[in-house]
């Protein structure tokens, strides 16, 4: 089957990326979550236009089988993209954007630690932001937030007959929570700025957003929601932060000390090579077809 081209024009409203390694056991939680927010979107409307783009990076379990199955069993449009090679994070939500169907797209951790039914916001936020129409835009879901009842978001909640209760709720072991404020400020010193959670696995882009930065990422592991943030930061995409649900699952790849130790140094060379020009971030114009703008 041919996948199509982040640089066609969009066929369905969401696509939902999900990279995946060996994620047999925790996938399922994910995909429950999002047919109840699909469920629970048709007593509004009557057809939700939607894709799941599972990157399956080299599993060595049975999360293909798992995930075509799941779908098959609750006829939901469900992709399994597989790589033969693990990619890496990164290298796995690069890849799902680029053959993504979407006017909008967003990346999802496998682990279902975030609320689905949160894209909601993200959403609204995104087309809120937009500085013009059809102009990029992001929104990324943030833990770092205490709440989402501040006066912005009971404006966004109440005007779109969302969930005017929703607040944020973040639970994480005390050394997540150790690092993840050592990481922030590390961030921050090296130029990163204006986003309090960079790292949460719950961003959106709208279609022209994702063809300008996903078209020219380099980095394949944790760190590239770093590398994200500052090709958007480079064409001045504006960035929603918006409050989610989020709770800290068992079963993380990821090693807490190590990982965030190789994330430092990581992310160091992202800005040196960014820096000393050996990576070079396109003009607009060379990116997008004239058709497409």
């Amino acid at each position: 089957m041919k996948l199509p081209s982040i640089f066609d024009k969009p066929t369905t409203f969401l696509s939902i990326v999900v990279p995946a390694y060996n994620e047999e056991k925790r996938l399922p939680e994910l995909l429950d979550d999002i047919r109840a927010y699909r469920d629970n979107r048709k007593e509004s409307i009557n057809e939700f236009k939607y894709e799941i783009l599972i990157m399956n990076d080299g599993s060595k379990d049975a999360t293909e089988k798992i995930a075509l199955e799941y779908g098959k069993k609750y006829s939901m449009p469900i992709k399994v993209v597989t790589h033969v090679v693990n990619r890496g994070k990164g290298g796995s939500v690069t890849q799902g954007v680029l053959c993504s169907a979407g006017e909008y797209i967003l990346f999802c951790d496998a682990d279902g630690a975030t609320k689905f039914s949160d894209i909601d916001l993200l959403i609204e936020a995104c087309k809120t932001n937009a500085t013009k129409a059809g102009g990029p835009s992001i929104a990324v879901g943030s833990r770092a937030l205490e709440s989402a009842n501040t006066n912005e978001h009971k404006d966004l909640l109440q005007s779109k007959n969302l969930e005017s209760e929703h607040t944020t709720k973040v639970q994480r072991s005390s050394l997540r929570s150790f690092l993840q404020w050592g990481f922030h400020n590390y961030v921050y010193i090296l130029g990163v700025r204006g986003i309090k959670d960079t790292q949460c696995g719950f961003k959106l882009f709208n279609r022209k957003s994702a063809q300008l930065i996903f078209s020219q990422m380099h980095v394949e592991r944790f760190i590239f929601d770093i590398e994200v943030l500052l090709i958007a930061s480079y064409y001045k995409i504006p960035v929603a932060e918006v409050p989610v649900n989020w709770h800290e699952v068992d079963g993380s790849k990821m090693s807490i000390v190590r990982d965030s130790i190789q994330m430092a140094l990581d992310l160091l060379a992202v800005r040196l090579n960014y820096l000393f020009g050996l990576w070079e971030i396109k003009n607009a114009n060379d990116i997008i077809p004239s058709e497409l703008k």
